[in-house]
């Protein structure tokens, strides 16, 4: 992708983004909307930081199913939680595991270590240079699933989507 398509694909983002959140469609908060996009992709320019992990269009196609799998997690996940901290006998047993996370990009892996914290349940505490991602669970059980967690494949599969887009090896 060029340095212009890239501020196009950036333009029109930050217009969609806009036009969603702002809710009024009077001509002079249109034209103010319209001359912020513009600034600030003139500034991202200027400051030329349009790169591929600023705007990461190989990654909005393969993380849209993503999203939607997660999402599923999040709930069973909340349901499980719910269940563990209303039992009377509270079976909790805290546990910290590293798990090796299968992205290779950073991108990849602050994907997998924010879904592994939006999982309740699961927190991700830190990510080392190496892609070893530390994990604070509620229960040993849920420990034990981090080890051959389907997250890390889907994660990894999204990369490889990336990869594909933008040309490289899948």
């Amino acid at each position: 992708m060029t340095k212009n398509q890239k501020s196009l694909l950036l333009f029109f983002f930050l217009a969609g983004l806009w036009l969603l959140w702002s809710g009024l469609y009077k001509p002079i908060i249109l034209g103010l909307g319209l001359a912020s996009c513009l600034f600030v992709v003139w500034l991202v320019r200027h400051l030329d930081t349009v790169d591929e992990e600023s705007i990461p269009a190989g990654l909005t196609l393969g993380v849209l199913p993503y999203w939607g799998w997660l999402l599923k997690e999040i709930v069973v996940s909340s349901l499980q939680v719910t269940r563990i901290v209303l039992s009377p006998s509270l079976p909790i047993s805290p546990t910290l595991v590293k798990v090796q996370s299968k992205a290779r990009s950073q991108v990849g892996r602050v994907i997998f270590g924010n879904s592994i914290t939006l999982t309740p349940g699961t927190l991700t505490t830190d990510i080392d240079e190496h892609g070893v991602v530390s994990v604070h669970a509620l229960t040993q059980e849920g420990a034990e699933g981090m080890a051959g967690t389907d997250m890390n494949d889907r994660v990894a599969r999204i990369e490889r989507h990336r990869r594909a887009a933008k040309g490289g090896a899948a």
